[in-house]
């Protein structure tokens, strides 16, 4: 056995197996490998930003971690942003990045670089199997620190010889894991007294506290204190729709966030981070709680999120309150005439299937997407966490590979989708169950308000060139096809709503241009 043979056995041992991956010449003995393990799943991203944005979309709906098998300095670096997305949004991840041989270093050749500066931000852990005999040690310490609640990306730099050379040391083992801290009686104690306090109380809430068991428990928790609950502004995953409670976001807009919070007196965190403005603006603070609001934090980093919920309610007394308030399924009528994101999340709580997953990377045309949905089927809410655009076509592709039987819907920003709109070509080759949405406004509609947010004025033509689709206006029909995926163009309320319907009864990846 060598140590690419080891790693992937170690990977197996450990119940990882799907590796999303665009290879190199210095990786080709861990594609070997690779080739001799029929119980691992291979799935071929044709950018780096597809492999990572597919490795976080797959682990939050898995929970489990995927590998990546990423082509030196260079090909970590193009898909560094989902593994920010990644990060922020905590998902579990061992990225394999390769290397070349040891003693071709010093030879300075053309694809050398600096590779753990480049992944030093984006992990939580970082290491290197320079010896064959390294390589399982390496990846178990790899695979403790990807699985440590509430999930960690971990980055192993394989050098090209550890992966070609033999070693003795080739029993895969299955790594350690490191239990969740219990909650901390002291802090469970000062949650309940504040709750009891009969102040203006919000619970801010991310994480597994978005699972529909825990959102039951934490809204009966509010109603028994009287207490807001709301979920943080980006979350991971998030478990909403009829049946469930029916949460809303911190607003992203800062004038609507400072106004959700205006009076507000206390605010609890339970896995989500106080909110603040996504970024600055002349004249706007940065916080969005009052100067005098008082914030506390269930729960540590790595902290167990269930228990400490469980503990709170049992030290509040939640017993009187019966049952959580839940969504009732709802259909509000459907529109017609001019397509508006209104429309389309109207008719997305029409005809989304239960068990849906939906992925969001609509940036400012779905923001509305909520107060629509609330009643819709039961579905998995996935969206942007880190701002990093450029997630939404992978993240679909990833939910998919984990779920298979279920119906993935992206909803896509035009501009963004431009990321990694290769995304499409994998969704065809795996033939994934995806129906992706594409807000067509032929523009960076956001950074259009943010320019008059920022008090920068109107834009001129050169701000319009920096911030129009148009001359020429994509096309995502023939760019969809181009890709292998079937693709339908709406531009009224009726046509997208027909589309719609017939691609959430159907089967496979098919994209429908909605221009609004």
């Amino acid at each position: 056995m060598n140590g690419a043979d080891l790693l992937c056995e170690t990977l197996l041992a450990n119940d990882i197996d799907v590796c999303f991956a665009n290879p190199g010449t210095s990786e080709m003995h861990f594609v070997a490998a690779l080739d001799r393990q029929p119980k691992m799943r291979c799935v071929l991203g044709l950018f780096e930003g597809v492999v990572t944005g597919a490795a976080d979309g797959y682990a939050r709906m898995a929970d489990k971690p995927a590998a990546t098998l990423l082509h030196l300095g260079p090909g970590l670096a193009n898909g560094i942003a989902n593994l920010h997305n990644a990060r922020r949004a905590h998902t579990p991840m061992v990225n394999v990045v390769g290397d070349h041989a040891t003693h071709h270093l010093a030879y300075d050749a053309p694809l050398t670089s600096d590779i753990e500066s480049l992944a030093r931000p984006v992990s939580h852990w970082l290491g290197r199997a320079e010896r064959a005999d390294l390589v399982g040690q390496r990846a178990e310490e790899a695979i403790t620190a990807a699985t440590r609640q509430p999930g960690q990306i971990a980055t192993l730099i394989l050098h090209a010889d550890a992966a070609w050379n033999s070693t003795d040391r080739a029993v895969a083992k299955r790594a350690p894991r490191l239990a969740p801290t219990a909650p901390d009686g002291a802090r469970v104690d000062t949650a309940a007294r504040a709750l009891r306090a009969g102040r203006q109380t919000t619970i801010l809430v991310s994480g597994l506290a978005l699972r529909e068991r825990q959102l039951k428990l934490l809204d009966r928790l509010a109603n028994a204190t009287g207490a807001r609950l709301m979920a943080q502004q980006a979350n991971g995953r998030m478990q909403r729709g009829a049946g469930r409670p029916a949460l809303d976001r911190v607003p992203y807009v800062i004038d609507q966030a400072l106004a959700t919070f205006r009076d507000t007196e206390q605010v609890i965190l339970i896995g989500a981070k106080a909110p603040v403005g996504f970024f600055a603006y002349p004249g706007k603070p940065s916080s969005m709680l009052p100067e005098d609001c008082a914030v506390l934090e269930l729960i540590e980093e790595g902290g167990d999120v269930v228990a400490a919920i469980e503990a709170l309610a049992e030290a509040v007394g939640i017993g009187h309150v019966a049952a959580p308030r839940l969504a009732e399924r709802y259909r509000p009528p459907l529109l017609s005439g001019r397509l508006t994101p209104e429309a389309m999340a109207i008719a997305l709580a029409h005809h989304m299937p239960a068990d849906a997953i939906v992925c969001d990377e609509s940036v400012s045309s779905g923001r509305d997407f909520f107060r629509s949905t609330h009643g819709a089927e039961p579905h998995d809410f996935l969206q942007l966490t880190g701002g990093a655009i450029g997630i939404g076509l992978p993240l679909t592709t990833g939910a998919a590979v984990a779920c298979p039987g279920r119906k993935v819907i992206g909803l896509q920003a035009d501009g963004s989708g431009m990321y990694t709109v290769q995304a499409l070509w994998t969704q065809a080759r795996e033939a994934l169950d995806v129906v992706t949405i594409v807000y067509a406004n032929r523009r960076y509609q956001i950074l259009h308000k943010e320019l008059e947010n920022v008090g920068a004025g109107a834009p001129g033509e050169n701000a319009r060139r920096m911030l129009d689709l148009d001359n020429p206006e994509l096309d995502w029909v023939k760019i969809a096809g181009g890709m292998g995926v079937e693709a339908a163009r709406a531009d009224t309320a009726e046509g997208f709503e027909t589309l719609l319907s017939a691609a959430c009864r159907r089967k496979g990846p098919f994209l429908i241009e909605a221009v609004i």
